[in-house]
């Protein structure tokens, strides 16, 4: 597993030891930021990232790469995570790591306005943490969110979440969200 692009390219990352953490693969990886460079409204530089489910931190770090202004990286367990952001040690003020439950997050310090989630597959995390975020005021208005799931997996609709886009990768399946506050 490495840093896809951005000043990080090629940098490799500690692949996680726990059995239940699925990164995303580095070519789904490339596939969703090179669909994000399109749509993306400002520069990389203008974007607080929140990587929720974090596992290895990647797309958080992939994110940093790119130069995100700054990149929070989410998970009960942070055991990988943690080990791949010391590898970033000159972005150390940039990367914050959070050690939550997605599904049921304590009030915001501060709001996000890209946000990755990549919950295990088919255990109804997704739709839990969707709505924690929005409740607890985690998300910066028109906040873009994108979710991965197993390709069959169901996300029930969520209110002010609105689908912009979806894509398929092998067994995954992205759906790009804007935070529409009502």
């Amino acid at each position: 597993m490495r840093i896809i692009g951005g000043a990080y390219r090629g940098k490799n990352l500690y692949s996680p030891q726990n059995e239940g953490v699925r990164p995303t693969a580095d070519r789904a990886r490339e596939a969703v930021f090179n669909i994000l460079n399109s749509k993306l409204d400002n520069a990389w530089a203008e974007y607080d990232v929140l990587d929720v489910f974090t596992g290895t931190g990647a797309l958080g770090l992939e994110a940093l790469s790119r130069g995100a202004k700054s990149v929070a990286l989410l998970d009960i367990n942070l055991q990988t995570a943690k080990r791949n952001a010391a590898l970033f040690p000159k972005e150390k003020e940039k990367i914050k790591l959070i050690s939550a439950d997605a599904a049921n997050l304590p009030p915001a310090q501060k709001t996000y306005n890209l946000v990755f989630m990549d919950a295990p597959y088919n255990k109804g995390l997704s739709a839990a943490a969707l709505k924690s975020l929005s409740e607890r005021g985690w998300l910066a208005p028109n906040a873009w969110v994108l979710v991965e799931l197993e390709k069959n997996e169901n996300l029930e609709d969520i209110p002010c979440f609105e689908q912009v886009d979806e894509r398929r990768y092998g067994l995954a399946r992205v759906i790009f969200f804007r935070f529409r506050i009502k």
